[in-house]
């Protein structure tokens, strides 16, 4: 179990993933503005702490799959629903509160040829119970 948030914060969660982790680190014109770096688990392995709902707030854009939420208050992705993973939750790796992860291999998202990556890469197994994620 890890725990991880926001800045400021007002956003918590828990997730349900291995210490060791695959992280990818996306290209797409979201991602690379943000520096973001995630890894993905099932939805049911994901949960929002207390309040944190209501210092949500949700970015689309394109086919509007993604839903790039953030914090109201500090600007902070610290997970999202990604667009290779509409079933699953994509958890900012730096968002994670120290000392429960191990270990993280990054590997690099191609979001500018996102259908090629998709096909290729095997990302969408990763949001299916039973996942080695």
């Amino acid at each position: 179990m890890h725990s991880g948030g926001c800045h400021c914060r007002k956003v918590r969660w828990h997730v349900r993933a291995p210490t060791s982790v695959i992280a990818w680190k996306c290209n797409c014109s979201d991602c690379s503005m943000r520096g973001n770096i995630h890894f993905v688990v099932p939805r049911g392995r994901f949960e929002l702490l207390g309040d944190s709902e209501e210092f949500l707030t949700t970015y689309t854009f394109g086919t509007h799959t993604a839903k790039h939420t953030f914090c109201k208050v500090c600007g902070i992705t610290s997970f999202y629903t990604p667009r290779s993973n509409p079933d699953g939750i994509a958890v900012t790796l730096s968002c994670l509160d120290p000392g429960t992860l191990s270990h993280a291999e990054i590997r690099h998202a191609d979001g500018k040829n996102w259908e090629k990556f998709f096909q290729e890469s095997g990302i969408a197994s990763e949001s299916k119970i039973g996942s080695t994620q």
